[in-house]
């Protein structure tokens, strides 16, 4: 692509709101590109492997495609399929494993430099930037020693590769205890460890019982109250109510959450609150601060991750390109 060439609109990630915001693009007519770091809906694909939604797939639907799967809840691989399947049908030019390095320019006029998954500088022109990049490639942290480790992971896709190890489960919210059963019924040890005096009050009604029963009966150890302050090649440090503990350890999951990729959203001039880092935009346009650039999914929520989700984040694009401007 040429850079005398300009687009109407980059939108950059292509997840379902991403998407959803090139369908509207594609109704119009316009040029335009989808661009993101990792593959098509991306988060989805790192999610574990035999997940089942807990949502209906209606809610789960973009651009007046239906989703069909073989029950009530759709499972991950249905999705996953239904997806790309929206690619196809809309014809949507998405630029995945392709890096935005930076933005400049202003509106009518940006420059998004990238590079692409062999290392190719790229460089395109639009009058009109969507942000539609989500949270899931930016975990929570813990901060603690060891924490680099390769036996440390902030996701979870599968219990195979820890079978008949010593595994910790840091958390104490859905990912965190549905990982911690899962691992239990394929033949680990687990240890949930957990901040608080008590696990999450969102827990799903039908997941709750099932954790407390296998707590109850030993089947599961857990640490509440207590944090991971170190974490060694063979053993993990636990601070707990009656003091510290040095466990035995294979490997930690710390199922710790996420948080939307705020440097970059502050490197576009984006004003951000100060402690939820909601970025600052018209609720009716979704436009932000900055003049032609605008807002869809899960970055419109900043850390309150819970308030955006594909059933809602999904219109998001509907909502944009109500209030374009005519060329």
């Amino acid at each position: 692509m040429s850079m005398s060439q300009k687009l109407d609109v980059i939108v950059i990630g292509a997840g379902a709101a991403g998407l959803a915001c090139g369908i509207e693009a594609r109704r119009r007519d316009l040029d335009f590109l989808i661009i993101d770091r990792g593959a098509v809906v991306n988060a989805i694909a790192k999610f574990p492997t035999d997940m089942k939604f807990f949502t209906t797939p209606d809610l789960l639907e973009i651009g007046g495609l239906p989703l069909v799967c073989a029950t009530e809840k759709p499972r991950r691989s249905e999705v996953l399929k239904y997806y790309r399947r929206v690619v196809e049908y809309y014809r949507l030019p998405v630029k995945d494993y392709e890096e935005v390095l930076g933005i400049s320019g202003a509106d009518e006029d940006f420059t998004v430099a990238t590079r692409d998954r062999l290392g190719n500088a790229c460089q395109y022109r639009c009058r009109k930037l969507i942000v539609a990049v989500g949270y899931y490639d930016n975990p929570n942290m813990l901060g603690i020693p060891g924490e680099e480790l390769g036996k440390v992971s902030h996701y979870y896709t599968e219990p195979h590769p820890y079978f008949s190890h010593k595994v910790a489960v840091v958390g104490g919210k859905n990912s965190a205890v549905e990982t911690a059963l899962d691992l239990y019924r394929n033949g680990v040890e687990v240890t949930l460890i957990h901040r608080g005096p008590e696990l999450g009050k969102h827990i799903k009604y039908w997941v709750l019982p099932d954790i407390q029963n296998r707590i109850q009966n030993g089947e599961i150890k857990a640490l509440l109250s207590s944090e991971v302050t170190e974490i060694r090649p063979s053993e993990i440090v636990v601070q707990t109510p009656s003091g510290e503990l040095i466990l035995e350890n294979d490997f930690v999951l710390a199922m710790t959450g996420y948080h939307p990729d705020e440097k970059f959203v502050g490197s576009l001039g984006i004003e951000m609150d100060p402690e939820l880092f909601v970025p600052s935009h018209d609720p009716e346009t979704l436009e932000s601060n900055v003049e032609g650039i605008y807002l869809a999914g899960a970055v419109v929520s900043g850390r309150m991750t819970n308030r955006i989700f594909i059933e809602n984040g999904r219109f998001h694009g509907e909502q944009i390109f109500k209030h374009w401007p005519e060329p």
